[in-house]
């Protein structure tokens, strides 16, 4: 309701009360026109009136064309006209082809719908004896897939640890890197061991320590034979680092295009980097034709040629002294440290930017001195000035301790231990907490001394669940899967029980109380060995502050 005021008179006014109703209802529209010079449109009158409701009489009402069916009635006539002939006086019809139909017995309905049931319950009967049979031979059929994958895994499983096995002995037969003679020191001393409890236990007096004397003299020989193998494997290791090295000066220029593809593109500089490569191999070739090896010295004379400096002429001179002595027809056993000479010399060419400007990028030690005293260490055991990268930083480490060949030079020589399993474990772990992407940052600062530790001391180097002790078979994973991992967020498992296990989303309802308990009593000694660590203590900090607020 809205209030107005109209004029009554001249001076006086009066107080209206106009009553407006707004429709809840859509009016529909029955036409109308629109005016073509103003654009005003107006409907006719029965849109713009309320529509008029049937009165309700409380009965529901019906159509009768819902309640009738409509009937027709349509005339039908057989498309063939038969008629029957009967026999009759003057014609005879013969009824041998006649047949005597008898009625039989009368059923009512209800012997029909029962014989109908019947009928059902046999069609049934059949249909789940064979619906049966078919479950059956589908669960048979999935029992022998089943067991012929793990019978397949079984086999899997089992060429996999031979191959670890045959692996591991071929690396301790012929060792070529730091893992294997790490392997190979560590069953020295393993032997040792036993052979000293053996000679302990059963002899006593002189005779123990003549056999003593004995074993000692028998590791000495053996430490000589691995040092041996150690230096032949240095040498070839030093041969494929050189290689590899300048390979990457003579590779060229890649890039991925938009379309996924790669592109490459060979430089001047790359090409100079495959040729002098190519000067390298042919000068190291052994058992080459003499009229071959005197090209090759002229190939690399006139390459070094190309810049006059001490050690290009130094290069020359060793070149025609070889050129001389192949004329002379001189042992190729006498040439050998000449040649070696040469190798070593140009591959010093090889690496100084000034003749192959791809090498600036790839190598170690800077061309300006002055750089190396804002990032170099001192070395306290060996007294040499190293990279930072050659010192190991346990995280429990307050200070640069030894380099890495001192370390590895007093584990051969006192404990020889094996951190080859260890660095696997730590490798898969570093690998799975980057796919989470989650930022985590604890795994990166743990080093082997640290899962070592870890390992052996907290977690007995067996599986949480199953005591599988051996360790190419062990993983570390979240204990909790939602937070980052940490020493004290950690269980050693195997493949298969790591894979269960963080498919789990609520630990308290699969695990059993008093296994869970087991679990925290080994987080709370990881806590307070690493609580002692600086570093590790902000992390431990922030941790329990997380738990808390949770």
């Amino acid at each position: 309701y809205f209030g107005t005021s109209i004029l009554t008179g001249s001076d006086s006014f009066q107080e209206v009360v106009v009553k407006v109703e707004r429709p809840t209802y859509n009016k529909p529209f029955l036409g109308g026109f629109r005016n073509v010079s103003t654009g005003v449109e107006f409907h006719n009158a029965g849109s713009q009136t309320k529509p008029t409701k049937r009165p309700d009489k409380g009965i529901q009402l019906f159509c009768r064309g819902t309640q009738t069916a409509v009937e027709k009635n349509t005339q039908q006539q057989t498309r063939n006209t038969t008629s029957t002939q009967m026999t009759k006086t003057g014609l005879y019809v013969s009824n041998m082809t006649d047949k005597l139909i008898t009625p039989g017995k009368y059923f009512t309905a209800e012997e029909y719908h029962k014989r109908r049931v019947e009928a059902v319950i046999v069609i049934q009967k059949y249909f789940r004896r064979w619906h049966a049979a078919y479950l059956v031979q589908n669960l048979k059929e999935q029992r022998r897939l089943r067991l012929a994958r793990e019978a397949q895994e079984e086999l899997q499983k089992k060429w996999e640890k031979e191959e670890k096995l045959r692996r591991e002995y071929e690396k301790k037969l012929n060792p070529k890197t730091r893992e294997d003679f790490e392997l190979l020191y560590h069953d020295l001393e393993l032997w040792m061991q036993e052979e000293t409890e053996r000679i302990n236990r059963t002899l006593t007096g002189a005779k123990r320590k003549a056999a003593l004397y004995a074993l000692l003299e028998e590791e000495t020989e053996l430490i000589a034979c691995i040092g041996m193998h150690k230096l032949s494997a240095n040498l070839e290791n030093q041969q494929k680092a050189i290689l590899h090295f300048l390979g990457k000066c003579a590779q060229p220029r890649r890039w991925k295009a938009f379309d996924g593809k790669i592109t490459e593109m060979d430089t001047q500089n790359s090409l100079r980097g495959k040729e002098l490569l190519e000067i390298y191999r042919s000068i190291n070739t052994k058992d080459i034709p003499k009229d071959e090896r005197i090209s090759v010295l002229l190939t690399l004379k006139w390459t070094v040629k190309e810049h006059e400096c001490k050690l290009t002429e130094e290069i020359v001179a060793l070149i025609d002294r070889e050129i001389d002595l192949i004329s002379r027809e001189v042992k190729e056993c006498n040439l050998e440290g000449l040649r070696k000479r040469i190798c070593t010399l140009f591959l010093q060419y090889i690496k100084t930017p000034e003749f192959n400007p791809q090498v600036a990028g790839l190598i170690k030690v800077p061309q300006d001195p002055l750089t190396l005293y804002k990032n170099i260490y001192f070395c306290h055991s060996c007294e040499k000035y190293l990279a930072p990268s050659e010192f190991p930083i346990p995280a429990s480490s307050h200070t640069l301790g030894r380099c890495r060949s001192c370390y590895q030079l007093d584990n051969e020589a006192r404990k020889r231990e094996a951190y080859f399993k260890y660095r696997l474990i730590l490798e898969d772990l570093r690998k799975s907490e980057v796919d989470y992407q989650d930022d985590s940052k604890i795994v990166f600062l743990i080093q082997l001394p640290d899962m070592q530790y870890l390992i052996e001391n907290i977690w007995n180097c067996q599986s949480a669940l199953s005591a599988c002790s051996d360790l190419y078979e062990l993983v570390m994973v979240r204990w909790d899967k939602q937070h980052e991992w940490s020493p004290w967020n950690t269980i050693l498992l195997t493949k298969e029980e790591a894979d269960a296990h963080l498919k789990l989303c609520n630990l308290q309802k699969t695990y059993e109380a008093p296994f869970i308990y087991r679990i925290e009593q080994k987080h709370l000694r990881a806590k307070n060995y690493f609580a002692r660590i600086p570093v590790m203590a902000s992390f431990l900090h922030r941790s329990n502050n997380e738990s808390n607020a949770n």
